[in-house]
């Protein structure tokens, strides 16, 4: 079963460093765009940071210049850096993927968007 599994996260002072990190595990045969999420008690969730699989990043303008998103090919890895961090910024924080899966034996492949189960980041002032 093909599934995303977060990792860091906790209780960081504000202005302090962060780092998650988001593991596709699993078959697959290809992941195109991964991405994080978050969100925040009584609020919508919202888009962090994405990294598409040619290495092009988005980020949300909440984070910009402090959070840097990268991925790992070869381990099918997706990591958030988060820096100077801030109360506002605490959230449950959701790691997506866009992947490609073989359905069948003959080869046939189906997209699937996949997402995790969350890790909380709290960041105390």
């Amino acid at each position: 079963q093909v599934q995303l599994v977060e990792s860091g996260g906790g209780l960081v002072q504000a202005g302090g460093s962060a780092r998650l990190s988001c593991v596709v595990s699993g078959s697959i045969f290809r992941i195109n765009k991964m991405g994080w999420y978050r969100q925040a008690p009584g609020k919508e969730r919202e888009m962090v940071a994405d990294i598409s699989s040619g290495g092009i990043t988005n980020y949300g303008d909440a984070v910009k210049g402090r959070f840097t998103i990268s991925r790992d090919g070869a381990k099918n890895t997706v990591d958030l850096q988060m820096n100077n961090l801030k109360p506002e910024d605490t959230a449950v924080y959701y790691c997506n993927a866009d992947v490609m899966i073989q359905v069948n034996v003959e080869g046939a492949l189906r997209n699937k968007d996949l997402w995790g189960k969350g890790t909380l980041v709290t960041v105390s002032s």
